[in-house]
């Protein structure tokens, strides 16, 4: 069992569930370390004060908030673990959204389980997991984690609870600089495009049949190095990148075609799909209508403090 990463509280109004937290995920990454080409010998970074020039031990390594370059304020952990924070022991619940209103790039900061501390705590933790998911409402909450307050989303998994950190708002940098100008599409190209993408949908990540390449073949490489043999060839052909589409919609036909056939040889039968729009002859290009989008609120920022 991996070890908690906090001890606290959720507050939800005035009820209070102690809970642990811990991670959600875990990498799978292989760790390279950094050698010396001539004579293999690792490189190693050393932590030494720079006023006596001593190699210092972790435990003589405390923390400080630089005012100046010839001046920096010890800060101790017991000053962090006293700041005056609401959220320092507990996780605020300060709002109920719809679970679609979050727009997905201001994920990120983390996933983590959160596990009923102690007897007391299994009936208001699943109170409010059985009343999240039938209202299908996530809880936006407040937290303290590694050194800095966050937001977060709270909603049920499973039969656990599962928070997810969030980017602040005014992390998020605006997208209208990188758009690219209108562009005149046919009703054909429109359609050709859903027929693709109808072709190549499934019900769920679970339903993907994916994997990383990448990592196999870095441990195909080390095995291959500490065997002293070439390693072993890739199944299969690397994929090309392909060339500019000039055609647009011979490249959409050919993509569906080839999708339905790849659907076919996983054994899934044929797929239901969108036929292809046939061709009108002499189509006048049209641009696309505007879309008219509801005002949407401006994510949360963090109040700025004088």
């Amino acid at each position: 069992m991996p070890r908690p990463l906090w001890s606290g509280a959720v507050s939800f109004g005035l009820v209070t569930v102690p809970i642990k937290l811990e991670t959600a995920t875990e990498k799978h990454d292989v760790s390279l370390r950094q050698v010396h080409l001539e004579d293999g010998g690792r490189i190693r970074y050393r932590k030494t004060c720079d006023i006596d020039g001593q190699e210092l031990r972790e435990d003589e390594i405390g923390k400080g908030y630089e005012t100046n370059k010839d001046h920096v304020i010890p800060i101790t952990d017991e000053d962090l673990a006293d700041m005056p924070l609401p959220t320092a022991k507990a996780i605020e619940i300060v709002a109920f959204i719809d679970r679609t209103a979050v727009d997905t790039v201001q994920y990120g900061a983390g996933s983590y389980y959160l596990t009923a501390d102690g007897a007391v705590a299994a009936k208001p933790y699943v109170l409010l997991r059985q009343a999240l998911d039938r209202t299908e409402k996530v809880a936006v909450a407040k937290f303290a984690l590694r050194g800095r307050e966050r937001l977060g989303l709270l909603r049920p998994l499973g039969d656990a609870l599962l928070l997810s950190g969030l980017h602040w708002g005014d992390e998020i940098r605006s997208p209208a600089e990188l758009a690219p100008p209108e562009t005149a599409l046919t009703d054909d190209e429109v359609e050709g495009a859903l027929a693709l993408m109808e072709t190549m949908s499934v019900d769920s990540l679970d339903d993907l049949d994916v994997t990383d390449h990448y990592t196999e073949a870095l441990h195909e490489v080390i095995a291959a190095k500490a065997e002293h043999r070439a390693p072993k060839p890739a199944e299969g052909e690397a994929a090309a990148a392909g060339p500019v589409v000039v055609d647009l919609m011979a490249a959409l036909e050919k993509s569906v075609a080839e999708a339905r056939e790849r659907r076919g040889e996983t054994g899934g039968g044929e797929a239901t799909v969108h036929e292809m729009p046939k061709p009108k002859k002499k189509a006048a290009a049209k641009k696309a209508p505007a879309k008219k989008t509801a005002a949407k609120k401006a994510p949360a920022r963090r109040k700025k403090t004088a």
